[in-house]
């Protein structure tokens, strides 16, 4: 198996724009050739062209984020369900994507997120009692309870905040990515966004100032079919989302989201290509949102079960343990202990997380001038004063 380098992207490779070419024939163009996807193995988990290149440490810990993310998931999905957490938003059936990905970056790379990529900030070191922390607003929450649930951030892991609305961390990307060319910085801004979100105009401006500024960001498209209720094939009449890279003249490359192997080989390629090259780079993960879009969503109202459980046959994790199997990697007794504890410090943390005080009244005003200003500070006096008139309504901390 070779390494995958700059030729196998799709692209302009920075040429010129071409002459044209005359003719008197009248033929309108109106589709592109279908764009190969990578991959390394089989939905057996049998490499197709040698053994990948990664090692067995990589792999295994790969693997255990990934154990450890649908746990996680699966009981803080539970929680909301019984009303003890207020939004909560799984990576089932992506998180081959979204950890191989954040597996080919470097730990200072900035990861612009949009909501269901926290398997790249576990990658980076989260602990569970962290994401705990965050969807219970409390004391102990980096953001200091000011985002709803699944908006995590962590500046000292080069993770900017999520927002809700769609596509408008891709813009930031780009000029993040801009930023660092300018100051002759060796970092990637890799953003992640659904299929859906590139139909949003921020997505369209931010891929043609990356393009024509030549700003190293590499552009992660989750294909998971889904944009919540609406199918891909109502989303656009073209061929996925990756021909758009090639028309704005972006080397592009398409590969298959639940081969974690092949993830990590084309984000590592995407990087040492935009770094190289000082240009960006578009990725479109072919993959499938098993669960459903969000907690405020039935999406069996819109999709049959079996379509759901053919694509949980082919998930990731099973694909990747599959493989662990084939090598005389996989211990069972080690990985039931391992899943067994995991459940449990899930539910643990989550109870410590429910039992904290809430980040005090105060935070409201902090953190966006580094010296609060005066109509702030007399906000923040008439809070105080108006909360200790009526003590019966807050709980004063």
């Amino acid at each position: 198996m070779g390494t995958v380098d700059a030729a196998e992207f799709a692209g302009p490779n920075n040429r010129p724009a071409p002459e044209n070419i005359w003719t008197t024939d009248m033929t309108f163009q109106n589709r592109t050739q279908t764009l190969p996807c990578v991959r390394v193995m089989d939905l057996d988990g049998i490499p197709i062209d040698g053994e990948p290149e990664m090692d067995k440490t990589t792999t295994l810990k790969i693997y255990e984020t990934m154990v450890k993310l649908r746990i996680m998931d699966t009981i803080f999905y539970e929680a909301q369900r019984q009303g003890r957490i207020s939004f909560y938003m799984t990576s089932f059936g992506e998180e081959g994507s979204v950890v191989g990905s954040a597996a080919g970056l470097e730990g200072d790379d900035p990861i612009f997120s949009q909501y269901r990529e926290q398997g790249s900030l576990m990658w980076r070191g989260w602990e569970i009692k962290d994401f705990a922390n965050q969807c219970a607003s409390n004391e102990h929450d980096i953001g200091k309870g000011r985002q709803m649930p699944v908006h995590y951030g962590d500046r000292s892991r080069s993770f900017i905040t999520v927002s809700s609305p769609l596509a408008t961390q891709i813009p930031h990307a780009a000029g993040a990515a801009y930023a660092y060319k300018l100051m002759g910085k060796k970092h990637v801004a890799l953003t992640y966004y659904g299929e859906g979100a590139a139909s949003e105009g921020d997505y369209h401006a931010a891929i043609n100032f990356a393009a024509t500024l030549k700003c190293p960001t590499i552009f992660f498209c989750r294909n998971n079919h889904y944009a919540i209720s609406t199918p891909s094939s109502e989303q656009y009449a073209g061929e996925g989302t990756a021909p758009r890279g090639l028309a704005y003249g972006v080397e592009t490359i398409r590969v298959d989201g639940n081969d974690v192997f092949a993830v990590h080989k084309v984000t590592k390629a995407a990087r040492e290509l935009a770094i190289t090259e000082q240009r960006p780079v578009m990725i479109e993960a072919m993959s499938y949102r098993v669960g459903h879009h969000s907690t405020s969503d039935d999406s069996t109202r819109y999709r049959s079960i079996e379509e759901i459980n053919s694509w949980e046959q082919q998930n990731p994790i099973g694909r990747l343990q599959k493989y662990l199997k084939h090598k005389d990697w996989f211990d069972e007794a080690r990985w039931a202990t391992f899943e067994k504890e995991t459940r449990s410090e899930a539910v643990s943390e989550l109870v410590k997380a429910e039992k904290q005080d809430m980040p005090h009244h105060s935070e409201l005003f902090n953190d966006v001038y580094d010296t609060i200003p005066p109509h702030l500070l007399h906000q923040q006096q008439e809070l105080d004063a108006h909360m200790k008139r009526h003590p019966q309504h807050f709980n004063l901390v």
